[in-house]
């Protein structure tokens, strides 16, 4: 709905209006020129959705935003209009605001045009974005937004320039040598470059569209001009000036420089038209009345305005209703002329002065909000004087700063003196961050190129190893490397999954061909466990003779016959205990001590033993024995010194009684495993 549309209804015939002959221009007199005008709009804050955009939006560490640099330009004038300036100084600089908006049809359009978070966006985003700004809004309408895509796209595009620039002069090369681009790089500039192109050719087109309507409304003044001197019925003449009004009116807009002084041109021969026309009062009455109506429906709503909290609003709104007052009405009766300039020239004095009141309790708030950014900004400078030792540290360090900037850029607008320093330290602090974050991690991109090289030499060793049929060797070789992995840092992204596929490939490929073999050797082993069964069945069966020596024989045959039926599962091995219980019942019959025994038991193991391909099945055998008799010695040793402290106790003395047998038991033992020991040697 429009201004025009929101004035309240005046008092008067509707349908008068609706034959009103004439929809004039007037010509101000003296009073009403002396008006009180609002700064001009490129000195005043932005309002309605500009200024909320301003606070939001997000700047990069590399330039900032339009909006954060000219966040106080656009609040705070560069002059304000001094309290005892001259009501005619007001009025022109209204005039010249009015002229202003009147060449610039796309400024409110502006205002509707969404402001997003390009900080957020990706370079790709970024383009698409301005791809669909060029393409949908109108072009002398977007320029704030192109700037700040283009400052955030160069932003983000340095900072990897950078970035590659490092990397290659880490790799020992020449700075004099160093360019990057990018498919990115080359789209946005081909995209940027259409947008100039279209906005030139509006602006050229502009300027000379400008100057053909000055012409055309040249012309029409000279045409005014003549009417006065035109012998012609004076409806024929009144007529002439309705065509000559409507031809002004769609004459379309002229450069501003020259607004005023066309407008005034304009009405001054319009008021000449008017005293003419005092030969039909009719005609000039009604024209009057029409025009007094819609004033005063202008004054009601400036009365609206001067209670609107909304100050930007107002102003805005406020411009468009001194707009209406001069292009699109004309004059009213003499008698209410000077009343009804005065009233709208007093309510857009309290418009402003309500707005420079705004201005001065804002100007409070700026200083409070540079303290907070002040803060910010060493809150950012001391968490950047640590630095952390590992990614993580590092992580939690960037959460923070982004919080940091985060607040930042919450707090508000600061004043105009403060502004390019408090964002030149800002700028700065959280550069030497990055500065710092970033070389941390080319740090780590050299730890991590590092770390690949070790891996790839596991590799290396997994796969050489992986057909390996020496299972006794190469399995601990590969547990031993599985081990080393992961005691490796992190290594390139980009080069993760590939090594580890390959590493884990080669470990998989080795150790399924032991679990194939364990699964054919546990066919085996179960096979012989039945057999084992079958001789143990058979061997309760068997009486001996009674001849010790044929008996014997029989034992040993037995022994290695159960020898010769190979290994049983592990889960099985108790079978050896039941073996050695049958065995032990015959020894038993032959009166063969348990050194004896042993000792008939132990030989088939020998020869087992001496079977293997290589001596090193019986070197660890003997190297087991040593061991045992020395631990035996050591037993008996130990008994020993425990009877000195029974040496007056009776010998009747159970505990005396116990240790003797213990001593005996471990005598009688090592005398076994000495015997082993000289049955190896003698092999």
């Amino acid at each position: 709905m429009s201004t025009h549309d929101n004035l309240p209804q005046a008092d008067g015939n509707e349908e008068k209006k609706a034959e009103s002959p004439i929809e004039s221009i007037e010509n101000p007199t003296t009073k009403e020129s002396e008006s009180v005008t609002p700064v001009v709009e490129e000195n005043a804050p932005n309002d309605g959705a500009e200024v909320e955009e301003a606070s939001n939006n997000e700047v990069t560490t590399e330039e900032p935003s339009s909006s954060e640099k000219e966040e106080v330009v656009a609040e705070i004038p560069k002059e304000e209009v001094p309290a005892e300036s001259s009501d005619d100084a007001i009025q022109n600089e209204m005039d010249e605001a009015v002229a202003k908006d009147s060449e610039d049809e796309a400024k409110l359009e502006r205002h509707d045009i969404e402001k997003k978070d390009y900080h957020a966006m990706t370079k790709d985003q970024l383009i698409s974005e301005l791809r669909h700004l060029i393409k949908n809004e109108k072009i002398q309408a977007i320029k704030e937004h192109v700037e700040e895509i283009k400052t955030e796209f160069n932003a983000k595009f340095n900072e990897e320039v950078e970035q590659k620039k490092d990397e290659f002069l880490a790799e020992g090369g020449n700075i004099i040598d160093f360019y990057y681009s990018t498919p990115l790089k080359k789209e946005f500039n081909s995209v940027y470059f259409d947008y100039k192109e279209k906005r030139n050719a509006y602006y050229q087109n502009l300027k000379k569209d400008l100057q053909v309507n000055l012409q055309k409304r040249l012309d029409i003044i000279e045409e005014l001009k003549g009417l006065l001197n035109v012998e012609e019925n004076i409806n024929s003449t009144y007529n002439h000036f309705k065509e000559i009004k409507e031809r002004w009116h769609n004459a379309g807009p002229i450069p501003r420089d020259k607004y005023n002084t066309v407008w005034n041109t304009y009405h001054h021969h319009t008021e000449n038209f008017y005293d003419f026309l005092h030969l039909n009062r009719d005609f000039r009455d009604l024209d009057f009345k029409h025009n007094l109506e819609q004033k005063l429906k202008i004054i009601e709503r400036a009365t609206e305005l001067a209670q609107e909290t909304d100050v930007n609003r107002a102003f805005r709104e406020l411009q468009i209703l001194h707009k209406m007052w001069k292009e699109d009405l004309g004059p009213v009766a003499k008698e209410y002329r000077e009343p009804i300039w005065e009233k709208f020239s007093a309510l857009t004095k309290q418009i402003h002065e309500n707005r420079q009141e705004f201005f001065k309790v804002q100007d409070k708030v700026y200083e409070q909000n540079l303290l907070v950014k002040q803060g910010i900004i060493t809150k950012i400078v001391e968490v950047s004087s640590d630095h952390p030792k590992n990614h993580n540290g590092w992580q939690q360090k960037i959460k923070e700063i982004e919080a940091l900037r985060e607040d930042f850029f919450k707090a508000g607008k600061v004043p105009l003196s403060a502004n390019e320093e408090t964002w030149s330290q800002f700028k700065s602090a959280v550069r030497d961050f990055n500065r710092n974050k970033n070389a941390f991690y080319k740090g780590l991109k050299k730890d991590q190129f590092e770390n690949l090289n070790k891996k790839m030499e596991l590799i290396k060793i997994a796969e050489d190893n992986k057909d390996s049929d020496d299972f006794s060797v190469t399995t601990p070789l590969m547990k031993k490397i599985q081990a080393d992995w992961k005691k490796i840092g992190h290594v390139p992204r980009k080069d993760s999954d590939r090594i580890w596929k390959r590493f884990k490939d080669a470990c998989n490929f080795y150790f399924d061909r032991i679990h194939a073999e364990k699964n054919e050797a546990n066919k085996e082993e179960l096979v012989s466990y039945e057999k084992k069964l079958a001789h143990i069945e058979a061997l309760k069966e068997l009486k001996l003779s009674g001849d010790p020596k044929n008996d014997l024989d029989t034992i040993k045959d037995n022994i290695k016959m159960w020898k010769s039926l190979g290994r049983v599962p592990y889960k099985k091995r108790n079978i050896e205990s039941d073996y050695h219980k049958v065995l032990d019942g015959f020894f038993e019959q032959l009166n063969l001590s348990r050194q004896e025994t042993e000792m008939i038991k132990y030989e088939n193991k020998l020869n087992s033993l001496a079977n293997q391909s290589d001596d090193r099945a019986l070197r660890n055998e003997q190297n087991f024995i040593r061991k045992k008799i020395e631990e035996v010695h050591n037993e008996i040793r130990q008994l020993e010194n425990n009877l000195q402290f029974f040496k007056n106790a009776d010998d009747s003395n159970p505990l005396v009684i116990d240790v003797r047998k213990n001593i005996e038991k471990h005598k009688e033992s090592l005398n076994v495993w000495k015997n082993k020991l000289k049955k190896i040697k003698e092999l």
